[in-house]
């Protein structure tokens, strides 16, 4: 009997142990959960603070994308990065490692932004003082070309004084209808059937402006029914005027007063009856007089 109740000693205290064991074994248990739940919780706290900070530095870099004047592409490019690290940061299973990892790519980003910005402030400032210089350009463009202007209207007018002023005129005008005797003498008529030939003689005017060298001046006969007798020549001008003309006439020019005669010889038949036009041109086509007579 005394055995039996050693017997039940032991298991009493084997239990007792047991149950010590069990109860150890349950605490630690629930302290490891804990230290887990908590470590869990720091880590989500700290992955928090990172994708915080990443959001941070992507708004920032937005702010400069657009006070910027113009696209950049640098921080176009950073900005796109910070925002793959965002989705990775996000998406990702929190350990110490990985944290640390990101916590000093943030560092690193950091000091990259402002590097960036420091050197988009520079270009910016160079760009401002650009403008600012090409505007001062364009206001001087602006009055060089009003001053261009100017002189070219002034350049125009003294070039076309100085045309008109160089232009020859006539002095006299003169158109005799005569006959050729047999001997080559000429007598003036009034009679049709006797006329062989108009004698067509004009003075130049002395003008010391005018370029002097051979000119043409263009003789044009217009017979009672309007045509123009011997017009087998047309010339036309740069302004798009035409004349057809019966003879020109050459001559040259020395700036002093000239006399010029020519003739012009009666068509096929004899000439007609009727009134009679003549008009000289310049080889510029600038009518410069016109005489009319009659043959009965």
């Amino acid at each position: 009997m005394t055995e039996t109740k050693s017997n039940n000693n032991s298991l009493k205290v084997i239990a007792g142990l047991l149950g010590v064991v069990l109860l150890g074994t349950l605490i630690y248990t629930v302290s490891l959960y804990q230290d887990k739940k908590k470590t869990t919780q720091a880590l989500t706290q700290e992955k928090d603070l990172v994708v915080e900070d990443l959001n941070s530095l992507k708004s920032e870099y937005d702010k400069a994308i657009l006070e910027s004047n113009a696209t950049n592409e640098e921080l176009v490019e950073a900005r796109d990065r910070i925002a793959k690290y965002i989705d990775s940061v996000q998406t990702m299973k929190a350990d110490i490692g990985t944290l640390s990892r990101y916590r000093r790519q943030v560092s690193v980003l950091k000091k990259e932004r402002e590097e960036l910005i420091k050197k988009v402030d520079s270009l910016t400032q160079s760009n401002a003082l650009i403008a600012m210089q090409r505007d001062s350009t364009y206001v001087e463009l602006e009055k060089q070309t009003v001053f261009n202007d100017s002189l070219v209207v002034q350049n125009t007018q003294l070039a076309d004084v100085v045309e008109r002023g160089s232009a020859l005129n006539l002095s006299a005008f003169t158109v005799d209808a005569v006959r050729v005797r047999n001997n080559g003498k000429m007598v003036s008529t009034t009679r049709a059937n006797r006329t062989d030939k108009l004698k067509i003689c004009f003075t130049v005017a002395d003008n010391v402006i005018a370029e002097a060298g051979d000119r043409e001046f263009l003789l044009e006969v217009l017979d009672p029914q309007g045509n123009v007798i011997s017009g087998g020549n047309s010339k036309s001008n740069e302004g798009g005027a035409s004349v057809t003309y019966s003879k020109g006439t050459f001559f040259y020019y020395e700036n002093g007063n000239i006399d010029v005669c020519d003739y012009i010889d009666k068509p096929g038949g004899e000439f007609q009856k009727g009134n009679y036009m003549v008009n000289v041109y310049d080889d510029g086509l600038k009518l410069l007089g016109t005489n009319k007579f009659t043959l009965k």
